[in-house]
């Protein structure tokens, strides 16, 4: 598995240092924070607006990271990018640090799945198909670029300062949009393997095409101010 290098939280940095300006003019203190889950690593600033509400900001990336994966007898070589930026209200309604969590956020989540080799038997719909040079075929799974966040979590409560401890479990709420592009022996040109690349696509949509649910969960380690 191989990591590549990203630049993509340097626009969402400037977002999140804007929002906390913004948060910065109210009487109490934030917290800035780091955190790790799913989909990666990241930062974010929470500042409380009332005894019971904090807004939050963060930026979080897995970056690209590529594998090999093997769906309905297909060997691929994945790459998978996932990167969010989001901005939260959490309610605290108990007064503890148990809370709702709501949000908006900005994404990428996309998985791209390319199988090709001179040579490799494929099964793409009711049929078998022996690639040759220039043969292969792609498969993209995208989810929505925005979508809404529902969750509970603990911590980032108000009037709190010091070293804080926060955990957050909630999910993203969009259905991923699957697509498929043949080459050579298989590109459109050939109605009976577009015929099989459709059944491929709908076999994929059946099995994960209707989740509208993509799990997020992070510890965070922060210090309020």
């Amino acid at each position: 598995m191989q990591r590549k290098p990203l630049s993509t939280l340097h626009t969402a940095g400037f977002a999140l240092a804007a929002c906390t300006g913004l948060l910065a003019g109210t009487a109490q203190a934030g917290e800035v924070y780091g955190q790790v889950g799913f989909p990666g690593a990241g930062i974010g600033y929470a500042h409380p607006v009332s005894d019971s509400v904090t807004l939050r900001a963060d930026a979080i990336s897995l970056g690209s990271r590529e594998s090999d994966y093997d769906e309905e007898g297909i060997k691929y070589k994945g790459t998978l990018k996932a990167n969010r930026f989001a901005v939260f209200a959490d309610w605290f309604p108990f007064g503890g640090v148990f809370r709702f969590t709501g949000g908006v956020a900005s994404n990428t989540f996309d998985l791209t799945l390319d199988a090709s080799g001179t040579g490799q038997s494929i099964s793409v719909g009711n049929n078998q198909y022996v690639l040759g040079p220039g043969d292969g075929l792609t498969m993209q799974i995208k989810y929505p670029r925005t979508m809404p966040y529902l969750g509970v979590g603990w911590g980032h409560q108000p009037n709190v300062s010091g070293l804080r401890i926060s955990f957050d479990v909630g999910a993203l709420i969009g259905k991923p949009k699957v697509s498929a592009t043949g080459r050579g022996q298989l590109s459109s040109s050939n109605p009976a393997a577009q015929a099989d690349i459709d059944r491929e696509v709908a076999e994929i949509n059946d099995g994960i095409g209707k989740v509208s649910l993509l799990p997020q969960f992070s510890f965070s380690l922060g210090y309020s101010f």
